[in-house]
């Protein structure tokens, strides 16, 4: 079994390729404590990397509360499990006396992040934003205390500023240093087009740890390049440059792609507590220990007596149970993980078939493919895709495996019609 370290491993600052700051990614700085205080050991614990270490440390040695940050675009309207990775680290620094910002990238959405993008990302229309960023700022109070985070718009700034300003800006960096960064310099090798407007991405984003007076920006490992693009930013305009946590991307469900809403592997903070937990239990037992590294308060003690509960021969299931009841108790609450926890355990451990599921008349006729009515069900977005759930073995009638693709479904009494695990409808022919 892979065990995964649950404590930071990767505290030595790698030197990146970029010429950014180049001081700033010496991991032989000796004034980095060999040793961490308890404070650093708390904010290591799903690290990936801080840079420098050593700034960080001499911040949090003077004992004044720090200016913390985390920009988060609305792009979609609802926040998903990977993004709390770094919402929860947030909420550490919170915990620890420092000033949180929730920093709502509605300027910066009107130009896209092209981070990690092989195209030109179609901006989103400032209507799109505005509600988007409307849900973002409910939502993210599920982790953050409301009274004691700020939530700001990077509009506040942006929109203030003069085209001469943002000439001014753009002044701050180089083609060349922009080429530097990994998207942009595959996306030129590979003659594929760079819009002017996506160099401004990394410039506005720095620009915000300028005009909030940041000390400290929390960013995903994806960011790395805009988060030090921050610090340069700082430093033309004379202001002390702040440092740099960032956190592991989480995967999604499928344990491969990181969790995005538009591969359709993500669990929402907003999902129903059913439909949460049984996202939660299908993900692999081996990512399962990520999602403890990443997502979980429990003490890392505790999460290392799991693993060696699994070693000796305990059930993943049932460490997956606690995984489940933890988060769903931190959207919902206590009750409504039991709840799940049992409507789980009745439907997918005895097969039984629920009670409350959606009604559906279908005209079969003679006959129809179980295909096409797995889609005329809204159970499967289209009939092939149905065809595959029927070769995998993943629908039923009445609690039965239909096994070929092409049958032709005639019942004249309502039956129920399952695909997958936790997809039903009951099918009224008419």
């Amino acid at each position: 079994m892979i065990r995964f370290a649950l404590i930071a491993k990767r505290l030595t600052v790698i030197k990146i390729e970029i010429n950014v700051a180049d001081s700033d990614n010496q991991s032989s700085d000796p004034s980095v404590s060999s040793s961490p205080s308890p404070v650093m050991q708390q904010l290591l614990r799903g690290a990936d990397e801080i840079i420098p270490q050593h700034e960080l440390e001499a911040k949090l040695a003077t004992n004044k509360p720090l200016e913390v940050k985390a920009g988060f675009d609305p792009t979609a309207p609802d926040l998903h499990l990977g993004h709390t990775v770094l919402i929860n680290k947030l909420r550490q620094f919170q915990q620890l006396g420092h000033n949180v910002t929730f920093l709502i990238g509605d300027f910066t959405g009107l130009i896209g992040d092209p981070t990690g993008k092989s195209a030109t990302r179609p901006a989103l229309t400032e209507a799109e934003v505005k509600e988007n960023a409307v849900s973002y700022k409910e939502q993210v109070f599920k982790v953050l205390d409301p009274e004691l985070t700020k939530v700001r718009f990077n509009s506040e700034w942006m929109s203030k500023m003069s085209s001469a300003d943002m000439i001014r800006l753009a002044a701050q960096h180089t083609v060349a240093r922009m080429l530097e960064r990994d998207d942009f310099s595959k996306r030129y090798a590979a003659q594929q087009s760079i819009a002017i407007h996506e160099f401004l991405y990394p410039l506005v984003q720095g620009y915000d740890s300028v005009a909030l007076e940041s000390d400290i920006e929390l960013g995903g490992t994806d960011q790395k390049f805009n988060l030090l693009v921050g610090r340069e930013m700082q430093k033309a305009y004379g202001k002390p440059q702040q440092a740099i946590l960032t956190v592991p991307i989480l995967e999604g469900l499928d344990g491969v792609q990181k969790m995005s809403k538009s591969l359709g592997n993500y669990i929402g903070i907003t999902d129903a507590p059913n439909d949460m937990f049984g996202k939660l239990m299908s993900v692999s037992d081996e990512l399962m220990w990520r999602y403890f590294e990443l997502l979980s308060f429990r003490p890392v003690t505790d999460i290392e007596g799991f693993q060696q509960q699994i070693e000796q021969g305990k059930n993943p299931r049932d460490i997956k149970f606690l995984l489940c009841e933890e988060i769903i108790t931190r959207f919902h609450d206590s009750s409504a993980a039991e709840a799940a926890k049992q409507d789980f355990i009745q439907r997918f451990q005895k097969n039984a078939i629920p009670d409350d599921m959606p009604e559906v008349a279908v005209a079969l006729g003679e006959g129809m493919p179980i295909g096409i009515l797995t889609k005329e069900a809204q159970l499967c977005q289209s009939s092939s895709e149905g065809g595959r759930m029927v070769k995998q073995g993943a629908v039923k009638i009445n609690g039965e495996k239909v096994s070929d693709p092409k049958a032709l479904i005639s019942e004249t009494e309502p039956f129920v019609l399952q695909v997958g695990k936790r997809k039903f409808a009951r099918i009224n022919p008419s």
